[in-house]
């Protein structure tokens, strides 16, 4: 093993910017996934028959066929139909598509674990369905499925690998190209290995930061503050 070769190809522009293209497909597919999650989410809960129908066909299909099919299948079957899209594109949409299956599942326990009875406040108080979804059901569904959510974060970050079946120049593809010009497979991989475990700990590093500041209890101020004095200096009685 050369350690200089390591460190060589972790500097060389080739690597990073195959860690860059990583990112963005990570970054990309888990928006819209997400996005889609909670679409269907929302169906499943959804009161007419076509709602939960519509959101089971789509997660039969897409968690009951491997996400290296789904890649393959976008890239090439979708330009018999006229749907021509880049390499990146049809990365980031099959990513997303079967993220979305997934974030689905997450982001329905997230929403049936809020209790009904603060829905049931929300209406007493006047707000309308819209609002107690935003102000009331998501921000409590939100620090239930962060850790799941972390979970899938990491997993679509490895997952991104699967592109380079249709050439997306990312972080394996690139250590892959490089190792076959020179046949040092095993610096070249280590470099990758390197970049991926850098990404994954800004993943949780994020994933952990979010966390705390959606915990009301790890934002809330400590007793001894200068803010809890004054309060507690207003609540006495004024002396006689």
């Amino acid at each position: 093993m050369s350690i200089d070769l390591v460190w060589q190809y972790l500097c060389s522009p080739a690597f990073f910017q195959g860690a860059v293209m990583t990112l963005l497909l990570t970054l990309c597919s888990l928006f819209f996934g997400v996005v889609m999650g909670l679409i269907l989410a929302l169906l499943q809960e959804s009161r007419f028959r076509a709602g939960p129908a519509l959101a089971f066909v789509y997660l039969w299909l897409f968690r009951g066929t491997p996400v290296l099919f789904q890649i393959i299948f976008v890239y090439n079957v979708l330009p018999t139909f006229g749907l021509r899209f880049s390499a990146f594109t049809c990365a980031v949409l099959a990513l997303s598509l079967n993220e979305g299956a997934y974030m689905a599942e997450i982001l329905r326990s997230g929403l049936q674990a809020v209790r009904s009875g603060q829905r049931t406040a929300g209406m007493a108080l006047g707000m309308t369905g819209g609002q107690i979804m935003r102000k009331v059901v998501l921000p409590q569904a939100a620090r239930i499925v962060l850790p799941p959510m972390g979970n899938q974060m990491i997993s679509m970050l490895k997952s991104s690998a699967l592109v380079s079946v249709i050439a997306v120049q990312e972080l394996l593809l690139v250590a892959n190209q490089t190792a076959s010009a020179s046949f040092r497979y095993f610096e070249a991989l280590c470099a990758a290995g390197i970049y991926y475990l850098v990404l994954t700990s800004l993943f949780m590093v994020f994933q952990a930061w979010l966390e705390r500041a959606l915990d009301p209890k790890k934002r809330r101020k400590p007793a001894g503050s200068l803010t809890d004095r004054l309060i507690r200096a207003a609540r006495q009685p004024a002396p006689r």
